[in-house]
C-alpha cells in the first residue's frame, strides 16, 4: 500500500499496520478473559476451533485488510454472520442465531478533524466462548475497555464486555451531547436578551447533529434490550444488568437529544419572531413618514406647476407663509398619528 509500513505481530500476537505519520490503520488484537476480572493479550486464534483455556477470547479487528478478511473467512464463522461483519453500511440492531449473537453498535467520532456526529460502527459476533469486534475507524471507547481489562477489570463473561464497551460509548457520546446542551442555552440568554442576531446556520448545526446522533440512539437501545431479553445460556444475571443499564443511558442520551432539537426549534421560531418584529417597526416608520409627506408633497406639487393663477405669485411673503401652512399642517398629522397610537407613546 502507498505509504504506509506493515508491522508484524508483536509478542502479544497483534498485527498492526500504521502509515509513516505514526497513525494506526489497521490492528488485530487477541485477548483471553478468564471470567474472573482478568484479561491478558494472547497470539490470534486461528479460529473458533482454537480457543485457548477456560472463559472467553476476544478478538478486537481495526480497519480492513487481506490478511483480515482471510482471517475472517476462515475463522469458522457461518457465512451471515460473516456479512454481517463486513458489511458496508450497519445500523444498531441485534440479531440472535442459535447461541450465537450479532450486534451492531454506533459510537461518536472523536478522532482529530471528524464530525462527532458521523457516527463510527463496530460490529460484534458474540458467543459463549468467542467474541470477534470489528470497526472499520477508531474509537475511543473499544481502547478504554481494553485498557480496563489491561488494569485487571475485564469483563468476566461476553455479555458484560458487550455491556461495556455499550456503557463506554455512551460515556463518550455525553460531552458531545452536553456541549450541544450548552450552545443551546447561550442561544436562549441571547433571545432571552431580545438578541435578534443570532445566526440561523448555529441552530441549523446543532439541529443537524441533534437529529443525526438521534437517529442512532434509540435503535442502538432497542438492540441492547433485545440482546438482554435473549435466552443465551452463556448470558447470566450480571451481563443482563449491565445491558439494561446501558440500554437506559442510551435512552437518556436519545430524550436528551430530542429536548436539544426541539429547543433549538423553539429559539428559532423566537428569533424568527424578534426579526419579524424589528421589520414591522421599520415598516411602521416608513409608512409614517410617507403618510406626513403624501400631502406635503401634494400641496408644493400643486404650487410648482407652470400655469397661470398660482395664489400669492406676486406677494413677497407668499413662500414663508405656505412654509408655515406645511409645517402646521404636518404638526396636526403628527398629533394624530400620535392619538391613534401609529407614533409610540412615551
Amino acid at each position: 500500500m502507498t505509504g504506509r509500513i506493515e508491522i508484524g505481530n508483536d509478542r502479544s500476537g497483534s498485527a498492526h499496520m500504521i502509515d509513516e505519520a505514526g497513525q494506526l490503520i489497521t490492528s488485530m488484537q487477541a485477548f483471553h478473559l478468564d471470567g474472573a476480572g482478568g484479561m491478558t493479550a494472547i497470539e490470534v486464534p486461528a479460529g473458533m476451533a482454537d480457543l485457548p483455556g477456560d472463559g472467553f477470547n476476544w478478538v478486537h479487528i481495526l480497519g480492513r485488510s487481506d490478511e483480515i478478511d482471510a482471517w475472517l473467512r476462515g475463522s469458522g464463522i457461518d457465512l451471515i454472520s460473516l456479512a454481517a461483519l463486513t458489511a458496508e453500511e450497519t445500523a444498531p440492531r441485534a440479531t440472535a442465531q442459535g447461541q450465537t449473537i450479532l450486534v451492531n453498535l454506533r459510537g461518536v467520532n472523536l478522532s482529530p478533524g471528524a464530525e462527532p456526529e458521523d457516527m463510527v460502527s463496530i460490529r460484534m459476533f458474540i458467543s459463549e466462548r468467542l467474541v470477534i469486534s470489528l470497526q472499520r475507524r477508531p474509537l475511543y471507547a473499544v481502547r478504554d475497555v481494553i485498557r480496563d481489562g489491561e488494569g485487571g477489570h475485564g469483563a468476566v463473561s461476553p455479555g458484560e464486555l458487550v455491556a461495556r464497551i455499550a456503557l463506554r460509548l455512551a460515556e463518550r457520546a455525553e460531552p458531545v451531547v452536553m456541549a450541544l446542551n450548552e450552545r443551546v442555552d447561550e442561544l436562549e440568554d441571547q433571545v432571552i436578551e431580545e438578541n435578534s442576531s443570532v445566526q440561523r446556520g448555529d441552530l441549523a448545526d446543532i439541529r443537524r447533529m441533534a437529529i443525526m446522533m438521534r437517529r442512532y440512539m434509540f435503535p442502538q437501545r432497542d438492540a441492547l434490550n433485545r440482546f438482554e431479553l435473549e435466552e443465551m445460556d452463556w448470558l447470566h444475571g450480571l451481563g443482563r444488568s449491565r445491558l439494561r443499564e446501558a440500554a437506559e443511558r442510551m435512552t437518556r442520551l436519545a430524550e436528551e437529544l430530542d429536548s436539544i432539537r426541539d429547543r433549538a426549534q423553539i429559539v428559532r421560531d423566537e428569533v424568527m419572531d424578534l426579526r419579524g418584529e424589528a421589520m414591522n417597526r421599520q415598516m411602521l416608520v416608513l409608512s409614517v413618514v410617507t403618510a406626513v409627506f403624501l400631502p406635503l408633497g401634494l400641496i408644493t406639487g400643486l404650487l410648482g406647476i407652470n400655469v397661470g393663477g398660482i395664489p400669492g405669485a406676486s406677494v413677497g411673503w407668499a413662500f414663508w407663509g405656505v412654509v408655515g401652512v406645511l409645517i402646521v399642517l404636518a404638526v396636526i398629522q403628527f398629533w394624530v398619528f400620535w392619538k391613534i397610537g401609529l407614533i409610540r407613546r412615551g
